[in-house]
């Protein structure tokens, strides 16, 4: 006799579950469901342009110059006659990039100097607590500025400028986390058992002391996405004519009594991208601390 697992319905009939929660959960956070497919869209936009436009962004048409919404042109050219909509689609690659990889740094860096500050202790702790209060005591956007005016313009400098100025938020979160966990119960039981302390620190205390970081990582990411168009609007990141969305927004600011257009929609991408990974980082967040459930 067949039991209910080896029973041939029971993976259907389990999938239909499946859909079912989901289809609730959805129901219950529209916003979260419109969030994540635009993220979606989004990463699309980065990895295969070509997916979602098929027209060359750097492609100038003066005929065409400063044309509204249209069947050819659905959010109309710039000043150029380049196509609106297929440089912000291929613009996501330089934004969310620039952005993804300032966080990585940022998430490593701070990573590294958290843990060493929090299991070396004495000098060494001091040291690095003293040099993320000065790195702390500017502002991200003033310090990331301060770092490219010394390395100067380019999507690179940006990217580490950025990093730079995010690495304190992740440091002093797992600097906080490894004194919490080196001195729990069952670090002390493995320490007692006779484990090598890169064992220790490996499997026991880097596992939980990192556990809240990517949630940092997702959150932080709203806010390099706007330190990156920010510091690209001032001419510090990639240059003309590439397709970046803080540099469209420069370049269609005079334009904005004739041709609003070209300033309006790289804006209102940058909005919407920082609106979809703050909520989606939120509700991480919320789902963690315990405050949302499934």
């Amino acid at each position: 006799m067949s039991t209910p697992l080896a029973s041939p319905l029971f993976v259907p009939v389990a999938w239909l579950a499946t859909a079912r929660r989901a289809g609730a959960w959805a129901l219950r956070h529209p916003g979260l469901v419109l969030a994540a497919a635009y993220l979606v869209l989004a990463a699309i936009a980065t990895v295969a342009p070509a997916w979602l436009t098929g027209y060359d962004p750097l492609a100038a048409d003066p005929l065409a110059a400063q044309f509204g919404s249209s069947a050819e042109h659905w959010l109309g050219t710039d000043q150029l006659g380049r196509d609106i909509y297929a440089r912000i689609v291929h613009g996501a690659r330089y934004s969310l990039l620039i952005s993804a990889g300032a966080m990585l740094l940022a998430t490593v860096a701070g990573t590294v100097l958290g843990l060493l500050a929090g299991l070396a202790r004495g000098a060494l702790d001091e040291f690095i607590t003293r040099f993320l209060d000065v790195v702390s005591a500017f502002p991200d956007l003033l310090l990331a500025l301060m770092l490219i005016s010394f390395t100067g313009a380019g999507t690179v400098n940006l990217v580490f400028a950025l990093g730079v100025a995010s690495v304190p938020r992740f440091a002093r979160v797992v600097r906080a986390q490894t004194f919490v966990v080196t001195e729990s119960g069952y670090v002390e039981q493995a320490r007692t058992l006779g484990l090598s302390p890169w064992v220790l620190v490996w499997r026991h205390v880097l596992p939980h002391a990192v556990a809240q970081v990517p949630i940092l990582a997702t959150i932080g990411l709203g806010t390099a996405i706007i330190g990156t168009a920010g510091l690209s609007f001032l001419g510090m990141g990639p240059q003309p004519p590439a397709a970046e969305w803080g540099l469209m927004l420069a370049e269609g600011r005079n334009y904005l009594y004739n041709a609003w257009w070209i300033a309006v929609w790289p804006g209102v991408a940058i909005t919407l991208t920082v609106i979809a990974v703050s909520a989606l980082g939120r509700y991480w967040q919320a789902r963690f601390e315990g405050r949302e459930t499934a």
